[in-house]
């Protein structure tokens, strides 16, 4: 095998978008090749019977999922699996396919670890993401979809873009995912309100039983994170992912004025608003953490303080393909060391 670490200068001379359909490329043989199970999977893919515990009607072999916006449009579930991951999160997957924002709209910062993203929901739209996730669908490791609202459509009928994509793809994942905190998409942040939540957590579950997630914004106060993550849960959603990419460009010494920043700079602001949900929250719903993780260590604090699962995205693009399983081996490490014999038993040890 090619070690990550002596390719990445390589890889990271390209434009990141560019580095990112090279990826792409490179996860989706899989599936179309239907590569079978083989010694680079055996030897990636951890799970133990530490790490094992059921959500969502599945069996979620380990904790560590891919976070929303690498595979935007279900090419590269197997290959995902291959690296290690234990769940996929496709998307934001909306109703019309589109192109996204103007180009360029990727931009790393080496120095911080960290990724600045302006890319607007770009995406192949509804149909053909269907038609992909039919395929595959239901697969070994569990998959969730992430949903959005087009750019084209306006505040008053973005519900409409929610309920019919979940109408449309609610029986091909196993659980689906309110998208209303990007920060590339024009008015989607305003949708964070009770009027809003309260309508589509109503209409949404008057059109399936599959578990159906909350995603917030790091960059509200703690106070109205809690407020609005508590009235989603009373309307009834089953779970909060927290948190999205942050506009707080202070983060970093060189941002850019578009976008929203992923990475090693959002894994405190993250964590905050995460730990002031699960101090509300745990024991009431599922709760996945994501935002700078990029260590057993840093995934086995947001479990501690009360995530079930937590998820990767930037991490990956600096640490490379080995970081999954070596998370994976070191956090049943730390489990094991606390005196826990299942993972079940370390969710939410800092909330008890």
């Amino acid at each position: 095998m090619i070690d990550y670490q002596t390719i990445k200068p390589w890889l990271f001379k390209l434009q990141p978008e560019s580095a990112h359909h090279l990826a792409e490329f490179a996860l989706r043989l899989p599936n179309i090749c239907q590569i079978p199970f083989n010694p680079f999977l055996e030897s990636h893919f951890v799970t133990n019977e530490i790490l094992k515990q059921e959500l969502f009607g599945r069996t979620f072999l380990n904790p560590i999922g891919l976070g929303a916006g690498f595979d935007k449009n279900a090419t590269m579930i197997r290959g995902m699996q291959i690296l290690g991951f234990g769940f996929t999160e496709i998307g934001t997957v909306t109703p019309k396919p589109q192109e996204g924002n103007p180009k360029p709209r990727m931009f790393r910062h080496i120095e911080e670890r960290s990724i600045q993203n302006a890319m607007g929901f770009n995406n192949d739209g509804l149909l053909k993401v269907q038609r992909r996730l039919k395929e595959r669908y239901p697969f070994t490791t569990p998959i969730g979809i992430n949903i959005g609202k087009n750019k084209v459509t306006p505040e008053a009928e973005a519900i409409n873009d929610y309920t019919t994509l979940i109408k449309a793809l609610h029986e091909l994942g196993d659980y689906m995912v309110i998208n209303i905190s990007s920060p590339n998409t024009p008015g989607l942040r305003d949708l964070q309100n009770e009027e809003f939540i309260t309508r589509l957590f109503e209409e949404a579950k008057a059109i399936t039983t599959k578990p159906i997630l909350l995603k917030i914004a790091p960059d509200m106060s703690k106070e109205d994170a809690v407020a609005l993550t508590t009235l989603a849960v009373e309307k009834g959603a089953d779970g909060i992912i927290a948190t999205n990419t942050t506009i707080d460009y202070s983060l970093v010494k060189e941002p850019k004025d578009i976008g929203g920043l992923s990475g090693a700079v959002l894994c405190e602001k993250s964590f905050e608003i995460f730990e002031a949900v699960a101090k509300e929250l745990y024991g009431k719903t599922t709760l996945i953490s994501v935002g700078g993780i990029d260590s057993a260590k840093e995934a086995y604090r947001r479990i501690k303080a009360g995530a079930s699962l937590v998820q990767i995205y930037s991490g990956l693009i600096f640490g490379g393909p080995d970081m999954i399983k070596e998370i994976n081996l070191e956090l049943t490490e730390l489990i094991r060391a606390d005196g826990y014999t299942n993972i079940t038993q370390a969710i939410g040890a800092d909330r008890k």
